[in-house]
């Protein structure tokens, strides 16, 4: 059966370093939209201009959209906030930037969602702290700075919720978003970062949620051992990705469900994983 939703993955999910592979693999399985995290190895915030013009030239060839670029934007510590909490893994994805670089970092990512078209820039809310409602005027103000400059150029901020970050749940990311009413602020839902923070997703997380500032959706499942998620294929661990997947297209949305499978795949294969994965996502969306 066709998807109903269309279907995209994060490149490096399929090969961090040879963009080709993944975007043949991804096309295979019938993906027509692709994420930019990490490319050529190196995170996109770090490409140089004719890398950045290789991998255009790659994805154009075989008619890819790129929907988003993921960014590592506020993945870093609050100055002056609690601890880190150190019970979430820290992913860094080939970036370490601090709150320093963080204006140099959102200048670059425009500039990177301009040149591939793509209309959406992921972005976080600091690592989170031991007491995240203690950081949340802070993220309110960086999030509307970043929204302020994002409607002078026509582009969306979508704000991930992120277990290791302090919006990490549907009912932070509600507040956060009632709080913060900016047209070009909206959120790239992850119904299994808030499953690993300790929300039912779906059906109670999604339900919290103001579904018309629901811009991307991410693509990935695990079960819980402990504070530790144990990933695995796409639909086969505790997301009730079905439901969600019948919640989202029931409530109008009409965007893209982009895997970023996490899963190490069978004996530890990444790309064998993914694709296994990527076909679960093409089932699921066909509904």
């Amino acid at each position: 059966m066709e998807p109903k939703l269309r279907i995209a993955a994060i490149t490096d999910e399929f090969s961090p370093s040879d963009l080709a592979v993944a975007l043949d693999a991804m096309s295979a399985i019938g993906m027509t939209g692709a994420e930019l995290r990490v490319v050529f190895g190196k995170n996109i915030m770090d490409l140089t201009d004719d890398e950045l013009a290789r991998a255009k030239a790659l994805l154009d060839a075989r008619g890819f959209t790129v929907i988003a670029i993921a960014s590592p934007i506020l993945k870093c510590t609050l100055p002056g906030a609690p601890d880190v909490d150190t019970r979430f893994q820290q992913d860094m994805f080939n970036a370490k930037y601090t709150i320093d670089d963080q204006p140099a970092l959102a200048q670059r990512a425009f500039r990177i969602a301009k040149f591939f078209g793509a209309k959406v820039i992921r972005v976080f809310s600091y690592w989170r702290t031991v007491a995240p409602e203690q950081c949340f005027d802070a993220i309110v103000a960086a999030l509307r700075d970043l929204a302020d400059q994002a409607a002078a150029q026509d582009l969306i901020i979508g704000l991930e919720n992120e277990h290791a970050c302090n919006i990490a749940t549907a009912a932070e990311a509600a507040k956060l978003l009632d709080a913060l009413p900016h047209p070009n602020l909206m959120l790239v839902w992850d119904p299994a970062n808030a499953l690993v923070s300790g929300e039912v997703p779906y059906p109670a997380g999604y339900s919290l949620l103001p579904k018309k500032r629901v811009v991307h959706v991410h693509a990935k499942d695990c079960h819980m051992d402990g504070h530790k998620p144990v990933w695995g294929p796409v639909g086969t661990r505790e997301v009730d990705w079905k439901g969600q997947v019948a919640g989202l297209w029931n409530d109008g949305y009409r965007g893209w469900l982009s895997l970023e499978t996490h899963w190490a795949g069978p004996g530890g294969d990444k790309f064998a994983g993914s694709t296994i994965c990527g076909w679960n996502l093409r089932g699921l969306a066909a509904m």
